[in-house]
């Protein structure tokens, strides 16, 4: 390595600069690797190269306080080992040697990742109950465009039965976006609302809410019964929708014809003392079109066969994407980001409207 005045630096030094560098902004090992694979989660998720200004502002965003030339520094490095590729002056996009780092580092991180995603989406949730306007959260699917019209049929059942948190949706085309999500080439991008908009809702009125889990709730004549699978969202790295999905372990499709089946739903807490003015929340956001509660319990009463602890409420709210494990067991390919946004209101339009 040479210096500005051509003084040539052994391999030592350089790697004594590094560290030196590295000390005086303040990281450490752990640090630097979280950080990076931040800037490899927004490299990953924009299907255009990126840029650092670009990358700072969202981190910041994120919670991550990474300034412009530090992102820069983080890239170059991330360049040299191949996790990304440069375009243009500035831009990066990933390579596939980024998105396998990607999927496996920070295992000991992952763990409650599903409870922070729950957590940061639930406070951008600025939804006005008297302006009937805001950010709400949506979970983001991706349909094959020659398949959407397949997938529409499929997932009217679901709409109509209300087996869903809403049925509002946006939709975009390739190249199009939805929130942070570039639609890839080739794709038609499927905004559902999520139950999130609850906890987002009572948040704002001051009601602490607990998310418990995820699971399949299986119903008989329209009636919740029980939970047979579930997911807490403490341990796991995924969302339970998303891994049932997969698994194919829903029949929503079979629930919202016969009345009965296996659907996605989540279970939530929240203190007794805070019914009432939950209940005027919720009947509030049905005026919206939003809810999602299917059932609310009785104080210190279990709740489709789930215990609750003293002085507490349990709620089973619908999962959004039940209308998306639908089409899924059709057999039509789709690929599902849960909690993944949030988009404004206003822009979102009625399911019917896509017939």
């Amino acid at each position: 390595m040479t210096n500005n005045v051509g003084v040539r630096y052994p391999r030592e030094t350089v790697t004594y600069f590094h560290l030196l560098f590295v000390a005086m902004i303040g990281y450490n090992d752990l640090d630097v690797e979280r950080k990076i694979v931040s800037v490899l989660k927004i490299i990953s998720e924009s299907a255009q190269p990126v840029g650092a200004r670009l990358i700072a502002r969202q981190l910041k965003e994120r919670g991550v306080e990474l300034g412009e030339r530090a992102v820069r520094y983080h890239l170059k490095l991330m360049d040299e080992k191949g996790l990304t590729r440069l375009v243009g002056r500035d831009g990066r996009l990933i390579t596939e040697a980024g998105i396998e780092e990607l999927e496996s580092a920070l295992v000991r991180d992952k763990v409650g990742l599903s409870i922070s995603r729950i957590e940061m989406l639930s406070f951008r949730t600025d939804f006005d109950l008297n302006k009937k306007s805001g950010l709400i959260p949506v979970n983001i699917s991706f349909f094959e465009e020659g398949s959407f019209g397949r997938a529409i049929k499929s997932m009217r059942p679901a709409f109509r039965a209300g087996l869903c948190a809403s049925d509002l949706v946006g939709v975009a085309r390739a190249g199009e976006s939805l929130g942070e999500y570039v639609i890839p080439e080739g794709k038609i991008g499927l905004a559902t609302v999520c139950s999130l908009v609850i906890n987002g809702a009572l948040l704002k009125a001051g009601i602490p809410i607990d998310s418990k889990f995820g699971g399949i709730l299986q119903i008989r004549n329209r009636e919740p019964v029980r939970f047979v699978e579930l997911i807490h969202y403490a341990g796991s790295s995924l969302d339970p929708s998303e891994v049932f999905i997969s698994a194919r372990m829903t029949s929503v499709g079979q629930a919202a014809r016969e009345g009965s089946g296996r659907i996605l739903a989540n279970f939530r807490e929240i203190p007794a003392l805070c019914r009432e003015i939950s209940d005027g929340v919720i009947a509030r956001l049905r005026e919206a079109r939003v809810s999602g509660a299917m059932v609310i319990g009785e104080t210190s009463e279990p709740v489709c066969e789930v215990p609750i602890e003293l002085n507490r409420i349990g709620m089973v709210l619908l999962g959004g994407l039940n209308p998306v494990a639908a089409a899924a067991e059709d057999g039509i390919a789709v690929e599902s980001h849960a909690m993944s946004t949030v988009l404004d209101y206003g822009g979102l339009i009625k399911f019917e409207e896509l017939e």
